[in-house]
């Protein structure tokens, strides 16, 4: 019996590589899988308390979301990215924002088309893109990781189909200024393209950057799709709720899509996300606060390895580190996790090849178990490197 040929040439899922390596190591921390510590606000349960009571709870329901839920996010677009979804925008709801990646690309490329990705990439993403018998196009960011919008109009071609923007970004933290987004979305405007924007981290800045959507842009309705997530903002991540802003001639083909993917998104989980969203943004920014302290616990003593080079960016609650080594990253983060304990990612998932990098998350740590967890990986990198 044969296995695709197209799956086959995807790469094996890292996060799962990991998780498995971290449950045969007990007691190993894991700074690997990009999650928040805190979890849902207490609205979400009182929302699905009574769950299941009322007959119409079983049915299906509209492939675009619960209507409810749909009023709420369009208030939130509107109050808080500038989004106006009333007119020549569609809103969908989807099982993460992951979903609604891949439900967006089913809608707008064929095999052999391409997707730009700045370097490095969201692994799911370009896995997403090769699933799809399409050709994902790196581009390279600058030593910061902020865009190069030169390197992204070089990489056109007539079978370019869109520019994948994520601000603030994973895996690297960085957050991209309004102009050089307004340049990208510019661009695609130019070309015919679209700019997907990936703002699932949308509220995790620091040191007063600001975050902004492009789908606020006037006149970039008909080639702007944002996507949204609640997994890390409310502490949601098994509960699988995110959802997207695309142009109104998309629907059509996107509804082809989700009817036949999910046919609706589950109810359960959309009134738990009305819960959250009714609590607000700023359940979430309260939380930031103390992720700060930790980022800067973080950065502070990664600087200070003389083998480790770490750039200090002002998003989400990832970090990347540049290790001076020859050894390959894939094995040192097994090293790293099965003779010190501590997990990360390798930057080869991402698209890094030319050096060794690692991925950090701290967005699960406590200030005390961050302290624990960066005293093992500090060791582990000083005697394997």
């Amino acid at each position: 019996m044969r296995i695709g040929t197209t799956i086959s040439s995807v790469q094996t899922p890292i996060i799962p590589v990991i998780g498995e390596w971290t449950r045969n190591t007990p007691g190993t921390l894991s700074l690997g899988q990009g999650m928040v510590s805190y979890p849902p606000p207490e609205s979400v349960l009182q929302e699905i308390c009574d769950f299941g009571l009322r007959s119409e709870e079983h049915l299906y329901g509209s492939p675009l979301g619960y209507e409810p839920l749909l009023k709420l996010i369009a208030t939130k677009l509107l109050s808080e990215n500038g989004i106006d979804s009333s007119s020549h925008n569609r809103l969908m709801v989807t099982a993460g924002s992951n979903m609604a990646f891949f439900n967006v690309l089913r809608t707008i490329t064929d095999p052999g088309d391409e997707v730009i990705l700045p370097l490095p990439y969201y692994f799911n993403q370009e896995m997403a893109i090769r699933m799809l018998n399409c050709i994902p196009v790196t581009v390279p960011t600058d030593a910061s990781y902020q865009l190069q919008l030169d390197g992204l109009r070089s990489a056109i071609t007539e079978k370019t189909r869109a520019i994948v923007t994520i601000s603030p970004n994973n895996p690297s933290g960085a957050v991209y200024p309004e102009k050089a987004l307004r340049a990208v979305n510019q661009l695609c405007k130019e070309y015919g393209l679209y700019h997907i924007s990936d703002e699932a981290y949308e509220y995790f800045t620091y040191g007063g950057v600001k975050h902004f959507s492009p789908g606020s842009i006037l006149g970039s309705k008909s080639h702007t799709i944002s996507l949204f997530s609640l997994s890390k903002a409310y502490g949601f991540a098994s509960w699988r709720i995110g959802y997207l802003v695309i142009p109104e001639m998309l629907l059509p083909s996107l509804l082809k899509v989700q009817d036949t993917n999910l046919i609706c998104p589950p109810l359960i989980t959309q009134y738990a996300a009305m819960g959250a969203l009714q609590t607000g943004s700023s359940y979430c920014r309260d939380k930031i606060q103390q992720l700060a302290k930790i980022r800067e616990q973080v950065t502070v003593r990664l600087q200070s390895l003389n083998q480790v080079k770490v750039v200090e960016t002002e998003g989400a609650f990832y970090l990347l580190l540049k290790i001076d080594t020859q050894k390959n990253d894939l094995q040192l983060a097994k090293s790293l996790i099965e003779e010190f304990k501590v997990a990360v990612i390798p930057g080869c998932a991402f698209g890094l090849h030319d050096a060794c990098y690692l991925r950090i998350s701290y967005g699960m740590l406590s200030e005390e178990t961050a302290k624990i967890a960066l005293q093992r990986l500090c060791k582990g990198l000083k005697y394997l490197c």
